[in-house]
């Protein structure tokens, strides 16, 4: 399983999703090979990421209409059509990805996202108040997801918090993933 963290760091709420990676990566390991990878703004140059794995957990932003921090949890082709991060620094994001893997005829993965709904995307390298309250949640489904799919992770010992990885994004000589 790939777990793909989705976002831009720079526009505050946006980063969300790379963030939770980032929190994932550095605290837990896990009972089957998962690869973690920050998908940041990348969008079509996934396309591989996508060609290539069977299974796909996306975490992101969710623009939909419903109080921000709210966690979605959904199939990634219930979402076709609702742009997930299409326009902007994102050009052609993941969903638009699946679809060019289906033109194309090629097998689709199975690709799941965890969506939180933003508060506010403006530009600073932080998340709001209300997405930092609901992290701890977040994570929950995340993992809750994972061992619905037959893979526990256990935490490490030593734990870097939400701070200090949002705190990373901030330092460009740092490695968030």
């Amino acid at each position: 399983m790939i777990i793909v963290g989705i976002g831009n760091i720079l526009q505050k709420d946006d980063g969300f999703g790379i963030y939770a990676a980032t929190y994932l990566h550095k605290n837990y390991t896990f009972s089957k090979d998962i690869e973690i990878i920050n998908g940041g703004i990348e969008g079509i140059n996934l396309l591989n990421i996508f060609m290539e794995n069977d299974h796909i957990l996306i975490l992101d932003t969710i623009d939909l209409k419903d109080s921000s921090s709210s966690i979605y949890l959904l199939p990634a082709e219930e979402l076709s059509g609702h742009g997930l991060n299409s326009g902007g620094a994102h050009e052609i994001g993941v969903l638009q990805c699946l679809d060019m893997l289906e033109m194309q005829g090629k097998t689709i993965p199975k690709s799941t996202i965890v969506g939180i709904v933003p508060q506010e995307v403006t530009f600073d390298i932080s998340l709001s108040t209300t997405l930092k309250d609901a992290f701890d949640g977040y994570i929950k489904v995340v993992s809750n997801y994972l061992i619905k799919n037959g893979i526990t992770a256990k935490k490490r010992d030593q734990i870097t918090t939400l701070e200090d990885v949002i705190n990373l994004a901030k330092n460009p000589s740092s490695v968030m993933i």
